[in-house]
């Protein structure tokens, strides 16, 4: 363990953090002339010095770091951030203490549960904040941070393996650490751009245009409206989301291939891809056939438009909504809920358990079957042509056994705290699961939970984007240990 040079990456992060999300609000402050750039300018100012006298204390110390460094500096860093991050909600919008950091780790989390109403009256600049915070979240400012630490003498593929969503860590895109950072965020801002500009073409301004992007493409639902993505009742701007939306919950590796080799054709060669169009495919057939013969929607198409959109939204864990899927008819809010459990495939800006382990866990299950048949024979379990290691199995099993363990107890917990059951499940499974709006109380925001609840519900949403061990292996004596 190496606490100067975890104190020296601190210090960066917090400088590059209060360099990208305080400045461009700012500008957004100046040209709306909505009076806040006092607000932004004074988070700036606090956070940027706090980075420097965290580095310039360290600046000197040089090390190598371990893996257990790398997961202390990711979960300080999202923690340490959250709360950060706060600060213009608490001076531009005097929030609770509470309320504020919820917010904050709201958005870096790409959960997007939010406490706040009225959205639609808040200053220009305090919104595009709130986007702008998904967006760094979504593909990880830690990924961004690696592309500039090797030029200050600090490795990052520790922080990689801790950061990276899914069951397969190793695998780079490109051979060296940096270029796969610079790649990935490339990739993420062309994504960005053609989003924003197809649904400027939709009919939306270009101010909720970028927002909304931000915030498709981190699959954070964040929105500037209070009735989301509902707010513009438009047909084309449902569908550009859709398409986003489904682009953002692929792995980020399959982009990176599809741009270097010029070429679509290994989507369809992936298998997580082929379980992740089948699933959105057939959950969203269930889904209109439902509304459609009950009912809920009269026109076919209504009911189409609907349906798509909020199956692709909340499976993907994106969060947006064009209607109030919470009162749709039989079981449609809590299969929606499952999905989101499921969420978008490793490798993505997305939540869940990822697609790639619910497709290795029905193998091995289906592998369990045959054995009871043929006792010896020897069963390997594959990705396509690939044969996935036993460890990566143990794994998986080991993930999913902790998190149905953790996501047990944040029931309990809330349960406790006075929360009725309905909402209390469907809060932890929509932070959990990074997804946001939830059933019963939480169908809108989260202002009316218990305190208490709120800050249960913020160590959900870390464990959601630390991928639940990177944070709960800081309680191990193991991890603590020479």
């Amino acid at each position: 363990m190496h606490p100067a040079m975890i104190t020296k990456i601190l210090g960066i992060l917090l400088m590059l953090f209060s360099l990208l999300g305080t400045l461009p609000p700012a500008l957004v402050s100046l040209l709306y002339r909505d009076g806040t750039i006092g607000v932004f300018f004074s988070t700036f100012l606090l956070l940027f010095l706090l980075g420097l006298g965290l580095w310039g204390a360290t600046a000197r110390i040089s090390r190598e770091l371990t893996i257990r460094d790398g997961f202390l500096v990711v979960t300080l860093f999202w923690s340490v951030l959250g709360v950060a991050g706060c600060l213009p909600f608490l001076l531009a919008l005097e929030l609770s203490p509470t309320d504020a950091i919820f917010e904050s780790i709201s958005g870096l989390t790409t959960t997007g549960a939010t406490v706040i109403s009225g959205l639609d009256a808040l200053p220009r600049s305090i919104l595009f904040y709130r986007q702008l915070l998904q967006w760094m979240g979504g593909m990880g400012i830690i990924v961004l941070a690696m592309a500039l630490l090797p030029m200050l003498g600090v490795g990052g593929m520790q922080l990689y393996q801790a950061e990276t969503p899914g069951p397969l860590k190793d695998n780079k895109l490109a051979p060296r650490l940096a270029e796969t950072a610079k790649a990935l965020w490339l990739i993420y801002l062309s994504l960005t751009l053609a989003c924003a500009f197809s649904y400027w073409l939709a009919g939306m301004t270009p101010f909720d245009a970028i927002s909304h992007a931000f915030t498709t493409i981190a699959i954070g639902g964040f929105s500037t409206h209070d009735a989301s993505i509902g707010h513009f009742d438009s047909a084309a701007i449902d569908g550009v989301a859709i398409v986003f939306m489904v682009i953002a919950g692929v792995n980020f590796a399959l982009h990176f291939t599809a741009w270097q080799r010029r070429s679509p054709r290994h989507y369809l060669a992936d298998p997580e891809f082929r379980f992740y169009a089948f699933l959105l495919g057939s959950l969203s057939l269930t889904t209109i056939s439902i509304l459609y013969i009950t009912a809920t929607h009269q026109s076919l198409a209504d009911a189409t438009i609907k349906g798509l959109f909020q199956v692709v939204s909340i499976a993907t864990t994106t969060g947006f909504v064009t209607d109030d899927f919470s009162s749709w008819p039989l079981f449609l809010p809590y299969m929606l809920l499952y999905a989101a459990i499921i969420g978008a495939c490793a490798g993505s800006t997305g939540g869940g358990i990822k697609v790639v382990r619910i497709l290795l866990i029905f193998k091995q299950g289906f592998r369990e079957v045959q054995r009871l048949i043929h006792p010896k024979a020897v069963i390997p379990i594959k990705l396509g042509d690939k044969r996935v290691p036993d460890r990566v199995i143990e794994s998986v099993w080991g993930f999913f056994a902790v998190y149905v363990m953790v996501f047990m107890l944040m029931l309990l917990a809330l349960l406790a705290s006075g929360v009725e059951i309905i909402t209390a499940f469907s809060a932890v499974g929509a932070c959990i699961n990074n997804l946001g709006p939830g059933l019963e109380g939480v169908a809108t925001t989260y202002q009316a939970l218990p305190v208490a609840a709120k800050w249960i519900l913020c160590v959900a949403m870390l464990l959601g984007r630390l991928e639940v061990f990177t944070l709960l292996v800081l309680f191990t004596p193991m991890f603590w240990r020479r």
